[in-house]
């Protein structure tokens, strides 16, 4: 039996986070890898987070973040992975070896969202996307963009609430390699190239009074992150090609259980394939 000095602890944060999955998929993986490490959701809010962090004592490994966290962290990482940087979002922490993560802790960020998306497309066999709209203009949007420029698409559409505010955006497409073309969301269904894939970063229940053609509905493949409830208002309409935002949960938390068992996400783990298929049991995939 693990004793309390031997502790290995790992969160979830947000507010709210109580429906969070993330305990579930990571404790799926754990058991498998036979690690007796502990992985609990905390509520912490952004004006929260930085005392939260920095009082974490020797027996924290690391976070998993919510928005807006995953942008709030980034003045309290002492590095970052390559993808932080493009898409201005961590949404995993590794906590360093040194104890506390104070002053005189080290906290690297991560952003595991991109390999989620990326892996949730390769899963259904779309492994390239050359045109891609993306609904929202959040930090997951971000991401989405990031995870188009991977999947070689040479254009991504951006149809968001507030065009105005489409900067950092333009940012992350200049980063990742790829044009990115603001518009407002109510414009949507207008664009004038038909896409591939449209990737929808909206919350689910939000109200979205857009009605794509018919043609784009049978020629693109439709990713919405949301996924409870299920389907979204979005996917319900849709009648072809239809990826859950539950797949993307899925392996963006295999890239964060790599960083926390190996501190890479790309070091596979023992019995990989033995893995993933618990955390998709887990959550009933």
């Amino acid at each position: 039996m693990t004793g309390a000095s031997e502790r290995t602890r790992l969160a979830v944060l947000g507010s709210p986070i109580a429906h969070s999955a993330s305990p579930t998929l990571h404790r799926a993986a754990y058991a498998v890898l036979g690690l007796e490490w502990e992985y609990e959701s905390v509520d912490v809010t952004s004006a929260g987070l930085a005392d939260f962090v920095t009082t974490r004592d020797a027996s924290w490994r690391g976070l998993s973040l919510t928005m807006p966290l995953k942008r709030d962290i980034l003045p309290l990482l002492s590095e970052v992975d390559p993808l932080v940087s493009v898409t201005g979002s961590a949404n995993t922490v590794l906590f360093g070896s040194d104890g506390l993560s104070g002053s005189d802790g080290r906290l690297a960020g991560f952003n595991t969202d991109v390999d989620g998306i990326v892996g949730a497309f390769a899963a259904r066999g779309h492994d390239r996307l050359g045109v891609v709209q993306i609904l929202g203009g959040g930090a997951t949007a971000a991401s989405a963009i990031a995870a188009a420029a991977r999947l070689s698409a040479d254009t991504v559409f951006v149809s968001m609430r507030s065009p105005e505010r489409a900067d950092d955006l333009r940012l992350v497409g200049r980063g990742s390699g790829v044009d990115v073309v603001i518009g407002a969301l109510s414009d949507a269904a207008a664009i004038e190239t038909r896409p591939d894939a449209i990737i929808s970063t909206l919350p689910n229940g939000a109200q979205v009074d857009v009605h794509f053609a018919p043609e784009t509905i049978a020629r693109a493949v439709l990713f919405d992150v949301a996924y409870h409830p299920w389907p979204s208002a979005l996917a319900s309409v849709w009648g072809g090609d239809v990826i859950s935002g539950l797949e993307m949960l899925v392996l963006q938390a295999l890239s964060q259980v790599r960083i926390f068992v190996a501190g890479d996400p790309r070091s596979v783990l023992d019995d990989e394939p033995t893995v993933l298929a618990a955390m998709y049991a887990a959550v009933g995939i």
